[in-house]
């Protein structure tokens, strides 16, 4: 042991203490005597072990481990010990958060024991004393996360070592010479983690597949998707299974159905869809009344459960849409053929069918299977020309097949009728205090070699709210028509956002002069909506929009029904989108299954299902936000010698992040890096302030930038800040 004017250090006998303690901890229902502690220890000398006998005493007088005889110890079962998941942070540190306990617990680095970034684990709590900030030490792995880590491969002699780029990933990986495979020194790969020998500092691993050179696009795009653990093509074994299905429509089949195929039926997607999963049909009634159908593929007819094709439907839960491909859940034969509701073409449906009245109010409802044949394929665009015109005429610049062409006047009417019934469901809608989430989406033009040669912005218009209200009306329908019979069912819920959350957006919103009203719930939705509003077109829209966002708990599918607030709907599932979303085809099969007179289903059952839908949703979600990312990264490559403006969307201790206005791209300006003055960090104003001019840094501020480093496989920009705008440096 170290010693300081001939004595210990308190840290020294801390953390010998702590060994002491971790010992007895990892068996709790054993006794120990101090020489197998020190065995344990590896200590031979008889000071050590006089220290370990003086430790043992202390932490016995403490009540943290009791004497059972004479000279053995054993470990005091207290409730400190706690189940739950380790958050990691970029610097080597976690938190440890568990429902059991109410505030998130710091693990400092040397406690965390090989526990890697949301892991579940046991942890023994320190110091829950009053005033002491508490701190945990994992004392035991329950369950790896994730196994499977993509980083580059460093290749010696007689070893390698693999290193990721995930900042809350803090070890590299020790691969021994006979598991480095194919792998070349540089190479981008996928490996999986075997064994954490106690005594080694890195853990060990074998590499499973070789996914290319960093920087090459399909490297990191199949990196991105094998960091999440999503697969980018289809098992054989599935393709031939789904190659077999029957896709030809049956007369014996069509009579069991209700067939609306001489129903005006149409489809409203975007330009490059692949897949058309639902349809709309509309006719008048006699009684002044319209019937609207949506019609979701039928999904469920094809995809048999216990089969093969099930299980792998299931196993990916979700398509995955990145920047430059689409990774479906379904084979390409059902996604993109018979499932499609591709226009000309007889298809199987599921239905719900309202009578609509002239306020938009639903008088009657039928649920149910049929078959449909679509009269016309719309893109987003050539839908909103019609809206905005009142003409039936498509101009070729907008039109999808480039050639001017004039629609039919039932189909025009059609869509004109549906769009004003839509504009009365979301002002109900939002007036019932649902919030209108129109957040800018960025696209990127892409060349033949998927090279981003531009960069635009997708911003929701009448069409695709059209689409959008009819969508949500038969996915409240469907669940309010189960959840009333008190049967099993999969919904869409959405909590209450969480106040600390709220009152952390005020702060940075009031510095832009905006404000939430906290009287009420509904006072909260409206000032909500109002923000959202306010902020469009200018500087700080994008930011506040993120923020507000990222203030809202995060929607899940479960089977206990307690609402969705920012739809402000009692109930609600997702019910129209089966080709890309397996709880869609669990919400078929559920429907179908009560219509048949069905007793409800096991709940338990479903949970799990609805656990495993969520958590693959947020995978997916996770991979497309890496993809445009590194896209933004890409574009940027090609920019480094250009003067940007951008609005400082974050303020850290180490830096400044900047967006682009142009293409929300988005950079860190570091701290040691801003010239013109010595800055520090200001929690109070999130700002970063200058010592000797007071300039300050702050969200919201338009400055100047150019880009210093563009990291492909990091997917990071690195920015140099030249300036604020209106010349105030």
């Amino acid at each position: 042991m170290s010693k300081k004017n001939g004595k210990p250090s308190a840290k020294k006998e801390k953390d010998f203490s702590r060994k002491i303690y971790k010992i007895l901890a990892k068996d709790p229902n054993k006794s120990f005597n101090y020489k197998q502690i020190a065995a344990v220890l590896e200590l031979t000398d008889t000071k050590s072990r006089n220290e370990i006998i003086k430790e043992l005493k202390i932490l016995a007088s403490q009540e943290q481990i009791e004497e059972t005889e004479r000279g053995k110890y054993k470990v005091i079962a207290k409730a400190d010990y706690v189940e739950g998941t380790i958050d990691m942070t970029s610097r080597k540190t976690a938190y440890f958060v568990s429902p059991e306990i109410e505030e998130d617990i710091f693990i400092p680095t040397n406690n965390l024991n090989k526990a890697l970034d949301k892991d579940k684990v046991k942890v023994y709590i320190y110091n829950r004393r009053r005033g002491r900030r508490p701190e945990g030490e994992v004392v035991e792995i329950i369950e790896r996360y994730k196994t499977e880590f993509v980083g580059v491969i460093d290749i010696q002699k007689n070893f390698a070592f693999v290193s990721t780029a995930n900042p809350k990933m803090y070890t590299d990986i020790f691969i021994p010479k006979n598991k480095i495979g194919d792998a070349e020194n540089g190479d981008v790969v996928l490996v999986k983690l075997e064994d954490w020998p106690a005594k080694a500092d890195s853990p060990f691993g074998e590499v499973i597949k070789v996914l290319g050179k960093p920087g090459e696009h399909n490297t990191e795009i199949h990196a991105i998707l094998a960091e999440y653990g999503l697969p980018y093509d289809f098992p054989i074994d599935v393709e031939v299974f789904a190659q077999k299905i029957d896709t030809e429509i049956h007369e014996e089949e069509i009579a069991n159905r209700r067939d609306m195929r001489k129903t005006l039926t149409f489809t409203i997607d975007p330009r490059d869809a692949k897949d058309f999963d639902d349809a709309l049909s509309f006719q008048k009634l006699e009684n002044g009344n319209y019937e609207i159908g949506i019609h979701i593929a039928d999904v469920s007819y094809y995809l048999k459960e216990g089969t093969i094709l099930d299980a792998e439907a299931y196993q990916r839960a979700t398509s995955v849409y990145l920047v430059d491909r689409v990774v479906p859940m379904l084979p390409e034969v059902l996604s993109n053929f018979a499932c499609s509701l591709r226009p000309h073409e007889e298809k199987y449906t599921f239905s719900a069918v309202f009578e609509m009245n002239k306020k938009a109010e639903v008088v009657n409802q039928w649920f149910g299977r049929t078959v449909i044949y679509s009269d016309q394929r719309f893109a987003y665009e050539e839908a909103q020309h019609i809206i905005e015109t009142k003409s039936a005429t498509i101009p070729a610049e907008i039109s999808l097949t480039d050639v001017a062409y004039t629609v039919s006047d039932d189909i025009m009417n059609a869509t004109l009728k549906m769009d004003q019934l839509a504009k009365i469901m979301r002002r109900k809608r939002l007036a019932n205090g649902a919030i209108s989430f129109d957040k800018v989406e960025v696209k990127f033009t892409l060349n033949e070699q998927a090279e981003p040669t531009g960069v635009y912005f997708k911003v929701a218009k009448d069409a695709n709210h059209l689409i959008e209200e009819f969508m949500l009306l038969a996915n409240r329908k469907v669940a309010e028509f189960i959840g009333k019979q008190k049967k099993t069912f999969v919904y869409r819920i959405h909590e209450e956002p969480n106040e600390d959350k709220l009152i952390a957006l005020q702060t940075i919103i009031s510095k832009f002069g905006y404000s939430i009203n906290f009287k009420s719930k509904s006072l909260i939705s409206k000032s909500l909506n109002t923000l959202l509003h306010d902020v469009q077109g200018k500087k700080e829209q994008n930011l506040v929009d993120t923020l507000a966002i990222r203030s809202m708990s995060k929607a899940k599918y479960s089977t206990q029904n307690i609402g969705h607030y920012g739809l402000a709907f009692d109930y609600y599932s997702h019910f129209t989108s089966p080709i890309r979303r397996y709880p869609d085809v669990i919400a078929h099969r559920l429907l179908q299954h009560y219509l048949d007179g069905g007793a409800s289903v096991d709940e338990e059952v479903y949970e799990e299902q609805c656990n495993h839908s969520s958590n693959m949703e947020a995978l997916a979600a996770n991979a497309e936000r890496d993809s445009i990312k590194y896209m933004q990264v890409k574009y940027m490559l090609d920019h480094k010698d250009e003067e940007f403006l951008g609005v400082i969307s974050g303020v850290t201790e180490w830096g400044i992040y900047v967006e682009i206005v142009s293409n929300k791209c988005e950079g860190m300006c570091r701290i040691r890096e801003i010239r013109d003055d010595y800055y520090t960090f200001d929690e109070k104003q999130y700002a970063l302030v200058g010592e000797v001019t007071n300039n300050i840094l702050q969200l919201g501020d338009e400055v100047y930038v150019k880009v210093k480093n563009a990291d492909l496989v990091k997917k990071q920009l690195d920015f140099i800040l030249l300036g604020k705008k209106n010349g105030v440096d």
